[in-house]
This record gives C-alpha cells, sequence and structure tokens, in this order.
C-alpha cells in the first residue's frame, strides 16, 4: 500500500483536473526520470468544482524572464533571468536566493482552459477552469412507458385514417 502512495504522488504534483486514472498512469510513464526537482516550488489549488489555479514562486524573475504557454493539453511555465549586469560584477559572500532556469510542464485534463496568469510579490499565479461544452455535458433521458407509446401510435393511425375519409 506505501508502494502505491509513493507511486502516485509525482503524478498528481504535475497534473490538473484528471478523472481518470488512464491518463495519470500515462503520463508518469511518458515523463519518466527522476523528478525530484522542485525548483521553482509550486502548489496545485482545487478551489471549487471546476476552478484551479497554480501558484509558482519565481522571485528574481520579471514579467520578460518567463514565459507561459498551453498547448495540446500541456501547460508550460519556463523561466531564465537575461543577463543582469548589476550580479555579473557583484561579489556574493554568500547565494541562496536560485535564479537558475526552468522547464515545468503541467498536464491538462480534458476541458481545462488558463483563465489568466498573475504577477504578484514574486509569485505567478495561473487561474483555470474546467468548462465542459454543452454537448458533452450529461443530459436527463425522459423515459416513457410502452402504453404510452402504444397509445401515441393509435391516435396517430386514427388520425390519418380520418383524414382519409374527409
Amino acid at each position: 500500500m506505501t508502494q502505491l502512495v509513493t507511486l502516485t504522488t509525482p503524478l498528481m504534483r504535475r497534473t490538473v483536473g484528471f478523472d481518470r486514472f488512464n491518463d495519470l498512469f500515462e503520463s508518469i510513464l511518458n515523463e519518466g526520470g527522476d523528478k525530484s526537482d522542485n525548483y521553482p516550488p509550486y502548489n496545485i489549488e482545487k478551489l471549487g468544482d471546476d476552478d484551479y489555479r497554480i501558484t509558482m514562486a519565481v522571485s528574481g524573475f520579471s514579467l520578460d524572464d518567463l514565459e507561459v504557454i498551453l498547448h495540446d493539453g500541456e501547460l508550460r511555465v519556463s523561466g531564465q533571468i537575461k543577463s543582469n549586469q548589476e550580479s555579473e560584477h557583484a561579489v556574493y559572500l554568500h547565494r541562496g536566493i536560485a535564479n537558475r532556469s526552468f522547464v515545468k510542464t503541467f498536464r491538462l485534463a480534458d476541458y481545462i482552459q488558463v483563465v489568466d496568469a498573475k504577477m504578484d510579490n514574486g509569485l505567478l499565479v495561473i487561474n483555470l477552469r474546467r468548462e465542459v461544452p454543452e454537448e458533452k455535458k450529461p443530459r436527463m433521458i425522459a423515459i416513457n412507458s410502452a402504453d404510452a407509446t402504444v397509445d401515441k401510435n393509435k391516435k396517430a393511425i386514427e388520425n390519418r385514417q380520418s383524414k382519409k375519409k374527409n
């Protein structure tokens, strides 16, 4: 049982809105490799039935250094600090603020769309929403009794016969 928890934990870190386990297992098999790199740190929140939020700590990056791309069900967030002349000539006694480049890819479930992306106080916030088209939503089908169908057919036959007589 413990192995299942350790197997599925990385799955849940990089997927948003999945309702089907097949897609989750497929995504972990396709990614492969060691996924222990947690830079930059991020959270995935479920705000409601159809609303999600990804928050990434990207301190030190400006808006020009970040790129967010949605393509083919994958949300790709990348960051690369452009040349900063101040830091090139600085002498650091301790450098604890990471500024290395990164690429994070999140696999999105069907019908998950990016609503917006905002940067505030070193946090990149990406809001997502599941928007299922009306034709894909479940709909109630009325169930008629067999007697009602027979009565309806009898009335239709009687109407045709009465029209022929007139």
